[in-house]
């Protein structure tokens, strides 16, 4: 009976201790199990996040792309790769309505149609200039598509052989002064040329030296006298090398050795100006 009792003892402590190992295994289960799911709901977290991240990026991309779209149908370029925007196309056309039909019946491109419009607001503006007036041939002016070409006698402007101004200079230096201050859309390059025959100074070197010095001393004195802003200013020069008659008698130099001033105007900026004006 004794030896009963203890088997049934042992019995039931080792049942216990079976339990207890489940137990605990379980505990351990339990507790691995949670820690997956902590770390399952942090990665959850951080692919919500990136996914989140890569949809801005796309929302991004997509409003750029459809802004590039919305630019590029506002605006149209020329065959010589300029660009107009919707808002000069329509001052431009308004312009051509006001044309001769005749005269714009030759236009057959973009290029064609917006030289027309700018060459006739051109027109327009030096018709109100003191440029247009009468200079005893000393100045002359032509509009060639979209830029005016003034080009002015080296008398009037220069010492022989010198790029220092004289006295005469400050008249017409006004004027084309004045013309920029009145269209803000325009930019003036300078253009020196000499006639075919040799310089050598102590301050000249060639006919290079002399023609872009002559365009510098413009530049310098529009900017510092007349205040135009240097940013619209281009100084170059040619030299002898683009001559307007052959370089064979006293006259015909006198015509070579000229300065070109080129202004140029800004199309989009330009046209707007114009639309203001009415």
């Amino acid at each position: 009976m004794k030896k009963l009792s203890v088997f049934l003892l042992t019995a039931v402590l080792l049942a216990s201790c079976v339990s207890k190992k489940k137990y605990v295994a379980l505990e351990q289960d339990r507790d691995q199990i949670k820690g997956q799911l902590h770390k399952t709901a942090i990665e959850k977290d951080e692919l919500q996040a990136k996914f989140a991240a890569i949809e801005a990026k796309v929302e991004a991309y997509n409003a750029k792309i459809n802004a590039l779209k919305e630019e590029s149908g506002a605006k149209l370029t020329t065959s010589d790769g300029t660009v107009i925007s919707s808002e000069a196309q329509n001052q431009m056309r308004k312009t051509i309505s006001k044309m001769d039909p005749a005269a714009v019946s030759g236009a057959k491109t973009l290029k064609d149609s917006m030289n027309l419009a700018v060459s006739y607001n051109l027109k327009k503006t030096l018709a109100g200039s003191e440029l247009n007036e009468d200079s005893n041939g000393e100045v002359d002016i032509n509009i060639n598509e979209t830029v005016v070409m003034i080009t002015i006698a080296d008398n009037l402007l220069f010492r022989t052989a010198s790029y220092r101004m004289n006295n005469k200079a400050d008249g017409i230096l006004q004027k084309i002064a004045d013309l920029l201050a009145s269209e803000a859309s325009l930019d003036l390059m300078v253009e020196g040329h000499t006639d075919s025959r040799t310089i050598n100074t102590g301050a000249i070197k060639d006919n290079w030296d002399l023609s872009v010095m002559r365009s510098t001393s413009i530049v310098r004195r529009l900017q510092d006298k007349f205040k135009v802003a240097p940013e619209r200013l281009i100084a170059s020069g040619r030299s002898s090398f683009q001559p307007l008659v052959a370089n064979d008698s006293k006259e015909n130099r006198a015509k070579n050795r000229r300065t070109r001033i080129v202004i140029m105007p800004n199309i989009d900026k330009f046209f707007a100006l114009m639309a203001d004006k009415e």
